[in-house]
């Protein structure tokens, strides 16, 4: 789409680099950050939001659900913050050998480029996608800049990322436990806390979420995570399909049904997949 002369100002790109020209393309506006994010905007008293959303513009891209090449658009962000969830959900793969482990982030998460430190001697790479189409905005250094005399946006920032290393570290003890059913019982109700529906009777997850990414979640292999579905869903804890699944009762009814039920698998050999290969 056309850029606005406050954007060129800015140095948005006139064209999004890395974008595959054969797949939609992602769109951008300019908008007031205070406006879309209320619980920024509740730092500010009255008067001082008032300033401060002339201040706080940010470029915001409708993404399409998809891959997407994470060089190029940290690329745009500069050294700036990085790119904020404005809505939506990303998946976040990391690829360590031939495994990967995914993390999923929603509104309010701030996603940075990744470097390799001159101190990490295991490699890894990673890559993102949108699981829905979501708007991210582009918190690059002039916007950095812009918003340098107001401490709240970044302190919002820096809590949040602190909210989200506490959720990884959740997932990490979800992992943990040996019985599959479990990990994936307990990663459902978790990312049910962030991104479900209350319903009649349990919660809706209204995503994509296959047996290959829950595999990726819970460290398992595509397989295993289907047998464990079944098995779950025979007992009445966890059903629907791979766009919406359905949570029936309350976590610890699921734990307390799963400790009455013996593991038909053994937990040795789900433990033996580890974390899902891509």
């Amino acid at each position: 789409m056309p850029r606005s002369d406050t954007e060129r100002d800015h140095g948005f790109p006139s064209q999004w680099p890395g974008e595959d020209p054969r797949r939609p393309q992602a769109s951008s506006s300019y908008r007031y950050l205070l406006d879309l994010d209320d619980d920024m905007a509740q730092e500010f008293d009255l008067r001082m939001r008032v300033v401060a959303r002339q201040v706080a513009t940010v470029v915001v891209m409708d993404v399409p659900a998809g891959a997407h090449e994470s060089a190029d658009w940290f690329g745009a962000a500069g050294g700036g913050f990085g790119l904020l969830v404005v809505d939506g959900v990303v998946a976040v793969d990391t690829h360590v050998g031939d495994r990967v482990a995914t993390e999923l982030v929603g509104p309010g998460d701030l996603l940075q480029a990744w470097e390799q430190g001159l101190d990490d001697l295991v490699e890894r790479t990673w890559d993102w996608r949108t699981l829905v189409p979501s708007r991210l905005g582009l918190l690059d250094a002039a916007f950095a800049e812009r918003v340098r005399p107001w401490p709240q946006i970044s302190n919002v920032l820096m809590r949040r990322a602190g909210r989200r290393a506490g959720d990884l570290s959740v997932q990490r003890a979800i992992t943990s436990q040996p019985r599959l059913e479990v990990r994936l019982a307990l990663m459902l109700w978790h990312l049910a806390g962030r991104f479900g529906r209350v319903e009649p009777g349990g919660i809706r997850i209204p995503l994509p979420l296959t047996h290959r990414l829950l595999g990726h979640l819970v460290g398992a292999e595509r397989p295993s995570v289907s047998h464990a579905l079944a098995r779950l869903s025979a007992a009445g804890l966890v059903t629907g399909h791979a766009d919406e699944w359905h949570l029936h009762g309350t976590p610890a009814a699921h734990l307390a049904a799963l400790a009455d039920r013996p593991d038909e698998r053994g937990a040795a050999a789900d433990a033996h997949h580890g974390a899902a290969k891509p």
